[in-house]
């Protein structure tokens, strides 16, 4: 017996805001990070407490939503922000770790977890990419 529960336009309104409000925190807690105006990465929690509802709400609204649990979003940005560092800037892995309020031997592990490869090596890889010189043919007539 399939029986499908068909929610009403507003309630799935509401749950797309959520996710979409959730989003954004992120990124503005990580802009908040980079710039030292705040010390501590947030948890679930603290985005659930700033966005007046409770975390199991928002983790059960955003998995509803897409699929993903909040951690996998939140994770993600987090690395595409570490990716970003290690290609466009020299900042030592330690540093960036910091910046991320990581301790550098974690952040080396949950780089990896993500990304297949430590920090330094994606680095390494990502600057020979850069400065790899494509191979021309010349031809002579």
């Amino acid at each position: 017996m399939n029986t499908e529960i068909k929610l009403p336009k507003k309630i799935m309104l509401r749950q797309r805001e959520i996710t979409a409000d959730y989003l954004m925190a992120v990124d503005k807690h990580l802009e908040d990070i980079l710039a030292n105006r705040v010390m501590d990465m947030y948890e679930i929690r603290d985005f659930a407490d700033d966005m007046h509802i409770d975390a199991r709400h928002l983790s059960n609204t955003i998995k509803l939503v897409t699929g993903q649990s909040p951690c996998y979003f939140y994770e993600e940005k987090i690395m595409d922000v570490a990716r970003k560092q290690l290609r466009e800037t020299k900042v030592p892995v330690s540093e960036i770790a910091i910046r991320l309020t990581y301790d550098p031997s974690n952040f080396v592990k949950f780089f990896k977890r993500f990304e297949g490869t430590t920090p330094k090596k994606y680095r390494e890889k990502m600057q020979s990419e850069i400065t790899e010189v494509p191979k021309t043919e010349t031809l002579t007539i």
